[in-house]
């Protein structure tokens, strides 16, 4: 955290503000150092929320004021944000939904009821919640980008389920003839045959023109494909199917051919902002993590190194570290539900690749297969020892060496047992037993 954070931190605040956000309209209420409290609405507009921030600054003389709201990000924090004497204080809903039902247990909920209970839990509990400050300019950046970038891709392969499903139907040699019926040739076929018989009174020699002006060079698999339309049947005859599917198909072309564009210029922007990154060589010495994840590592943690205290501290931030619940002699542990899912599927897939370059975290992972644990589990395991690696690394600003962490592995590793134990009989009393001499 900068000087000017904690310098925030330190001082007092002028007044405390619960903010209960809506799309139109918010209701605030608001506690002064004096223990004066008042309330009111807010319209959902720049102008509006430029005016109301503006008398606070007029008010308070521009002292800090502390607005605690169930948001962490949208569009209510784009907006006051912009505001240097307004400190805010993300609050999760399911604390402040608790909260209200310990004294509402009938259910009952208003907004200017939670805006006050949001302003009770922030003045009745401050240490218990983080105020929401702004990383660098860079990293902010990779976060927006490397998260829509993973959404475009998760609706890529929704897209591409959504497509496969309807060439089932009505299309299917598509799915057998080609491994990746998603790729660009693919869509270029369809849009120019979309259904089998389309594509059967296509000539030999357009089809070879066509596979030859999509980089497909195999004469072999090319006279096997057109051999293999030539003896195609159709599959479906169903002229409402055929209907419905044509125009699904259709859509579904159109839409990977715009996201992969899309995720094409995400990756050239996310390529020129890590590119100047100051914590680019962190990323770059962990083996496995490669171009798309070390954007998304940054990420994760951001360049504020007082935001962890520990690495136990991100990892259960990220998600990695399991939740352990006990009441009497009941013992139940199962991974954590309340997290980034974003931030613990970087760690996890980081891990994941990891294992195919790194040799101790290879002979680990097969370790915890040996166990009994299922794959993804063995991942979750390995993951959680890399967050302890990468904790440290990240903290004291120093790249990865894998040199260095064998050679600790070995300082650390237990100490071999004293020298075995050689059991012989001897007599005593007249009786034979048994005597442990050391050899």
């Amino acid at each position: 955290m900068s000087n000017l954070n904690k310098q925030k931190e330190a001082t007092p605040f002028a007044a405390h503000i619960g903010l209960d956000w809506a799309d139109q309209k918010h209701f605030w209420a608001m506690r002064t150092a004096d223990g004066t409290q008042h309330c009111g609405p807010l319209i959902n507009t720049p102008e509006a929320i430029q005016v109301w921030a503006g008398e606070l600054a007029q008010r308070f003389g521009g002292q800090l004021i502390a607005v605690a709201l169930e948001q962490s990000r949208g569009a209510v924090i784009a907006m006051l944000s912009k505001y240097a004497h307004l400190v805010l204080f993300p609050i999760h809903s399911t604390t402040v939904a608790n909260y209200r039902k310990a004294f509402c247990p009938s259910g009952a909920k208003s907004d200017p009821g939670d805006g006050r209970l949001i302003l009770e839990l922030l003045w009745t509990h401050p240490d218990k919640f983080r105020g929401l400050y702004p990383d660098t300019v860079e990293t902010r950046k990779l976060q927006f980008l490397t998260e829509e970038r993973r959404q475009l891709v998760n609706q890529h392969t929704s897209e591409v389920q959504r497509l496969i499903s309807w060439l089932k139907q009505i299309f299917p040699q598509i799915v057998q003839w080609f491994e990746k019926p998603s790729c660009e040739m693919v869509g270029d076929l369809l849009k120019r045959w979309p259904t089998l018989e389309a594509l059967q009174k296509a000539s030999p020699k357009v089809l070879r023109k066509f596979f030859h002006q999509h980089n497909c060079r195999s004469e072999e698999r090319i006279e096997e494909r057109i051999d293999q339309i030539g003896h195609a049947v159709v599959a479906t005859t169903d002229e409402g199917l055929l209907q419905t599917g044509l125009l699904c198909i259709r859509h579904s072309v159109a839409m990977l051919e715009i996201l992969r564009a899309s995720i094409e210029t995400f990756d050239q922007q996310i390529a020129e902002v890590y590119q100047n990154h100051p914590d680019r060589f962190i990323m770059e010495s962990f083996p496995g993590a490669g171009p798309a994840l070390e954007p998304r590592l940054i990420a994760a943690v951001g360049t504020m190194r007082d935001r962890f205290h520990s690495a136990n501290t991100l990892a259960s931030f990220s998600g990695i570290a399991p939740v352990t619940e006990s009441s009497g002699k009941s013992v139940w542990i199962h991974w954590r539900w309340a997290c980034s899912k974003f931030i613990r599927q970087t760690f996890h897939e980081w891990a994941g690749c990891s294992i195919r370059s790194c040799d101790w975290a290879r002979a680990f992972y097969e370790k915890q297969r040996g166990k009994g644990k299922g794959h993804h589990a063995a991942i979750r395991s390995l993951a959680f020892k890399w967050i302890r690696i990468f904790f440290r690394c990240w903290r004291d600003r120093v790249p990865y060496s894998e040199e260095l962490y064998l050679k600790a592995l070995q300082r650390h590793a237990p100490k071999p047992t004293s020298a075995p134990v050689e059991i012989t009989w001897k007599t005593a009393a007249g009786f034979a037993k048994l005597s442990a001499l050391s050899s």
